[in-house]
């Protein structure tokens, strides 16, 4: 069931405006754009679109978490990726959706017809363009995924989503430190996202906690102290920036 938004946003004013699609539009595009855009919103565990469904419109997540899983035939579904905000959803040119999309919590999302979507990015080349630097992105965090699932510990895995989450919603006080976040998932959820046992996440989760590296005020809402100790924690030899 979708939600209408009680009102519309404007593009310019779009909290997604420099990191979806539309990044790097400027106003005569932005105003296409406009005249083409509707909203839907989804309950958190609502179907967004099932796997082999006609894909009849492509959009960026404005607000939520959104899930990308495949089921087996054996009935067995494994999660594949997470649609943060300013993350598209749909692939121009192509008529199916490969993935069952599952809103994770309420999802808001900017929505635009395929077909006449495709027929802008004929003439629109910020558009296209930007399109190629999201799957490009995609592509990377991809091969990201393999290496976590391949050859990283618990511990890093756990500290590696965090950080992942600290990354995309990122927001600072004046005086640097970063807001408070509100978890996405369950920790059912997370061990099934991350190829661990609810035990195992539960365990690494108390464990950055007694070090310090993260607070919990109750089991959604957390903080990150210490985002050095959190990068250290995710064995990434890349150099921390702050």
């Amino acid at each position: 069931m979708n939600f209408p938004l009680k009102a519309a946003v404007k593009c310019g004013q779009c909290p997604i405006r420099h990191r979806a699609v539309c990044a790097h539009c400027d106003d005569d595009e932005l105003t296409l754009l406009e005249h083409m855009k509707s909203y839907k919103t989804f309950a958190a565990g609502e179907t967004i679109l099932w796997r082999g469904d006609e894909l009849a419109f492509v959009g960026s997540v404005v607000q939520g978490v959104a899930s990308l899983s495949k089921t087996l035939e054996d009935g067995r579904t494994q999660m594949v990726g997470l649609l943060l905000p300013s993350d598209f959803i749909g692939r121009p040119g192509r008529q199916q959706i490969e993935f069952d999309v599952t809103a994770t919590t309420e999802v808001t999302l900017c929505c635009f017809e395929r077909k006449p979507f495709e027929q802008l990015i004929q003439n629109t080349p910020h558009v296209a363009q930007r399109l190629m630097e999201l799957a490009l992105d995609e592509l990377d965090a991809a091969r990201d995924w393999m290496l976590l699932l391949g050859r990283k510990t618990a511990r890093e895995k756990i500290a590696t989503f965090v950080q992942m989450l600290v990354r995309r919603t990122q927001v600072r006080h004046i005086d640097g430190k970063l807001h408070p976040l509100s978890m996405p998932m369950t920790r059912e959820q997370i061990a099934d996202y991350l190829g661990l046992t609810l035990e195992t996440v539960s365990r690494q989760f108390n464990g950055l906690k007694k070090e310090g590296v993260i607070a919990f005020s109750d089991r959604r809402q957390f903080e990150v102290l210490d985002l050095a100790g959190l990068h250290a924690a995710t064995g990434d030899d890349a150099e921390f920036i702050s």
